[in-house]
């Protein structure tokens, strides 16, 4: 049983809240999963991977991808920010960021302008679709949240992001 398929099998009630999964079908055959089970970064990436592809899914209808939706929420709340300050602030390689801007800006969502204070550097603004654009996928990312948080119920939403913001903490991970 896939994850996305065990997610959705827990949100329509097929698999018991608390029922765990030790086993993993691969190819008709059963895998026995349980010494991965219990590492911490293995059950992260499973659910990661499960959260990622329901949120890709539930942006899918306005064809923007989950980092795209984080760039343009940061340069919503930080207008007139520089492209490095945005891509530092998320984790993005400045590579990476400069063909995601290209891309954003090329659909009419992102301005850049030189910056009046540094010409080497561009600040970054929303264009009125991009302010649009962002409004759905807000709108699109709440209905994905509420989702998540069925699963887990509010009070393990709160544990969750309060155990994850403990992680990401830790000591020589950035």
């Amino acid at each position: 049983m896939s994850l996305c398929v065990e997610f959705s099998a827990r949100r329509h009630g097929t698999i018991r809240e608390g029922e765990k999964r030790r086993e993993r079908r691969t190819n008709g055959a059963f895998q026995k999963m349980t010494p991965l089970s219990g590492y911490v970064g293995y059950a992260l990436r499973r659910a990661q991977g499960v959260i990622f592809a329901d949120f890709n899914h539930a942006l899918a209808e306005l064809g923007l991808r989950p980092g795209q939706f984080a760039v343009l929420l940061m340069i919503d709340r930080n207008p007139g920010a520089s492209q490095s300050s945005v891509s530092a602030a998320l984790g993005i390689q400045k590579a990476n960021f400069v063909a995601t801007i290209a891309d954003l800006e090329k659909r009419g969502l992102v301005r850049r302008r030189r910056s009046h204070t540094d010409g080497r550097t561009y600040s970054l603004g929303l264009t009125p679709r991009g302010r649009t654009q962002l409004q759905r996928a807000a709108e699109l990312q709440s209905v994905h949240e509420a989702r998540v948080t069925a699963q887990i119920g509010n009070e393990g939403r709160q544990q969750l992001l309060a155990l994850l913001d403990r992680l990401s903490a830790l000591p020589g991970a950035q």
